[in-house]
C-alpha cells in the first residue's frame, strides 16, 4: 500500500514544476485579456470563447463580475464558461501519450462556446442592448477583480510584482499539486483494494450515465473538479465525451460570483441550465461518435 502512496507522490511532483511555469507565464496575460474582452463587446462571444481556453483561474471570475456590471452580455459569459478549461490543460500536458487530445478538446470547446454564446445573445437581445447602452455611458472607471486565491488580477503600479507574478502562481500550483496528489492516492488505493478488472467492469456497465455524472462533477465550484475529470480520462476511467461534458460545465468560481448577487438569481439559473444542457449534449454526441466504452 505504501508503494501506491509513493508512486502517487512522485507522479504529482512531476506535475508541479510544469504547472508552476505555466501559471507564471499566464500571470502576465490575465489583465490584458480581461480588458480585451470588456472593450470589444460586439465580438465578445467569440473573444470570450477564445480567451476562455487559456487555463487561468481568474477569467471566469472576471467575466461573471463584468456580466453583473453590464459590461458583457449573457452570451459572452456563457461562451467563457463553456470554453473555460481551468486546470485540465496543465494536467493533459503531463501525459505524453494523450497530449494530442488537447487539440480536439480546445477546438470543440471553442466552437461550442462562441456558437452557443451568439445564440444566447440572439435570444436575450435585451441583455445585448443594455450592455451597449452601458458602454456608451460608462466612464470606464478602474475595476478591481479578485481571483480564486484572493489575488488582485489587475496590474497596479503600487502592487507587489513578486506577489503578482511569482507568489500567486506558486500558491496556485501548490494547491493544484495537493488536489492531484489526493486524487492520485485515492485512485491508486481504489485500484489496489478493488482491483483494476472490477473497476473497468463497473465503468463498462455504467458508461451510459458517466456524462451526466461528469456534468455534476464539473459544476463543483473548485479547481479540483477539472483536475478530477482530466485525471479520470487520462487514466482511462471515463471516455473523452464524458470528460468534455464535465469540462464544458467547469467554470471554476464563476457561478459562485453570480450566486452572490441575489438580484440576478433567475439569470444565473438560466446560465447554469444552458451550460449544463450543452455539456450533456456534447458529451453524449461525442460518446455516440467515439464510443461509450473506455476500452474502445
Amino acid at each position: 500500500m505504501w508503494s501506491v502512496i509513493l508512486d502517487a507522490l512522485l507522479d504529482s511532483l512531476k506535475v508541479l514544476a510544469l504547472i508552476f511555469i505555466a501559471y507564471v507565464i499566464l500571470a502576465f496575460l490575465e489583465k490584458k485579456i480581461a480588458k480585451k474582452i470588456e472593450n470589444n463587446y460586439h465580438l465578445n462571444p467569440f473573444l470570450g470563447s477564445l480567451f476562455g481556453l487559456i487555463p487561468q483561474c481568474g477569467f471566469s471570475v472576471v467575466a461573471s463580475d463584468l456580466y453583473l456590471k453590464r459590461h458583457i452580455t449573457m452570451g459572452t459569459l456563457v461562451a467563457v464558461f463553456i470554453a473555460c478549461s481551468d486546470e485540465a490543460i496543465p494536467i493533459f500536458l503531463t501525459f505524453p501519450e494523450k497530449i494530442l487530445m488537447i487539440f480536439p478538446l480546445l477546438l470543440i470547446k471553442f466552437i461550442v462556446g462562441f456558437t452557443v454564446g451568439y445564440l444566447v445573445d440572439i435570444v436575450y437581445t435585451k441583455s445585448k442592448k443594455e450592455v451597449a447602452h452601458h458602454q456608451d455611458e460608462c466612464e470606464h472607471q478602474e475595476e478591481i477583480h479578485i481571483g480564486c486565491c484572493h489575488h488582485v488580477i489587475e496590474e497596479k503600479k503600487e502592487e507587489n510584482k513578486f506577489s503578482q507574478y511569482l507568489l500567486h502562481p506558486l500558491i496556485h500550483s501548490l494547491k493544484i499539486f495537493i488536489y492531484i496528489l489526493i486524487v492520485n492516492i485515492a485512485f491508486g488505493l481504489l485500484v489496489y483494494f478493488v482491483k483494476e478488472e472490477n473497476i473497468k467492469l463497473f465503468l463498462e456497465n455504467s458508461s451510459y450515465f458517466t456524462p451526466f455524472v461528469a456534468v455534476l462533477v464539473g459544476l463543483i465550484p473548485n479547481c479540483a473538479s477539472s483536475v478530477i475529470l482530466a485525471d479520470l480520462y487520462l487514466t482511462n476511467c471515463i471516455t473523452f465525451g464524458s470528460c468534455m461534458a464535465g469540462l464544458i460545465c467547469n467554470a471554476g468560481l464563476g457561478f459562485v460570483i453570480l450566486l452572490k448577487n441575489k438580484n440576478s438569481i433567475r439569470n444565473t439559473l438560466t446560465i447554469l441550465g444552458i451550460v449544463s444542457l450543452v455539456g450533456l449534449i456534447t458529451g453524449y454526441v461525442l460518446n455516440l461518435i467515439m464510443g461509450f466504452s473506455v476500452l474502445s
